[in-house]
């Protein structure tokens, strides 16, 4: 991506998502984001992507092995998650009390 300006998203780490293409796609079960990677446009998502790792034996880790680790997906292959309406839904930014406030389109609830 261009670093020039920084990208804006309506995804931030400890959100309900669901996962909307891929491998993983799940419309009805919402998944914990863990992290949001703003200058590639991914995130890591709980329990999505999981992919095989191996580890060489060292200081810390003095077996090594093969690990299972979740692996970022594209921030565009995920919506947030309304739980009013129970469903994926875009979000529309409003400002409330001079704040950013983030609510979602399907139920009009804030999103905390």
């Amino acid at each position: 991506m261009s670093t020039r300006f920084k990208p804006k998203f309506n995804i931030k780490k400890g959100d309900s998502v669901v996962v909307i293409t891929g491998d993983d796609k799940d419309l009805k079960k919402p998944r914990k984001v863990l992290e949001v990677i703003i200058d590639k446009a991914r995130v890591l998502v709980e329990g999505v992507n999981i992919v095989t790792k191996h580890t060489k034996p060292s200081a810390q880790n003095t077996k090594g092995g093969i690990e299972k680790v979740e692996a970022p997906i594209a921030i565009s292959n995920v919506m947030l998650w309304d739980a009013k309406s129970k469903g994926p839904s875009k979000v529309k930014l409003n400002r409330e009390k001079g704040k950013l406030v983030r609510i979602a389109k399907k139920s009009g609830e804030v999103i905390r």
